[in-house]
């Protein structure tokens, strides 16, 4: 038995602005919207990001993961080109140690979005 995705989802009171953000400064598109559910699909090349209004069976103070969400990509450079003017930085374009080019940055609900590209063949 194999595991074939995964779509996260992320609970945000304000459904539009989050689909907003991840449309307008990130590439995304809606694919799928319900407004009884406060729920929608966000996708972006191979990403799928699923946005949805918590509901009343989760208690709900305000976004919280204690992780990030990492994006792997063929061009970190010209993502963060296209987004550094756009977005606030977690931090900017760096290479670690480990191999990877990579940048982060918060989405308008504080969830930590890291950007990065494998560089330990060049």
């Amino acid at each position: 038995m194999k595991l074939t995705s995964l779509r996260p989802m992320i609970w945000s009171e304000q459904l539009e602005d989050t689909i907003a953000f991840y449309t307008h400064t990130l590439g995304f598109v809606c694919a799928e919207k319900n407004d009884g559910w406060g729920w929608a699909c966000l996708c972006r090349d191979e990403v799928e990001i699923m946005v949805a209004k918590p509901n009343a069976h989760t208690p709900f103070e305000k976004p919280l993961f204690t992780g990030s969400f990492y994006f792997n990509t063929d061009d970190v450079n010209a993502l963060w080109n296209a987004l550094k003017d756009k977005v606030e930085p977690v931090y900017g374009l760096e290479e670690f140690e480990w191999g990877m080019r990579e940048f982060a940055i918060r989405d308008n609900n504080g969830y930590l979005l890291q950007f990065g590209q494998d560089i330990s063949g060049e």
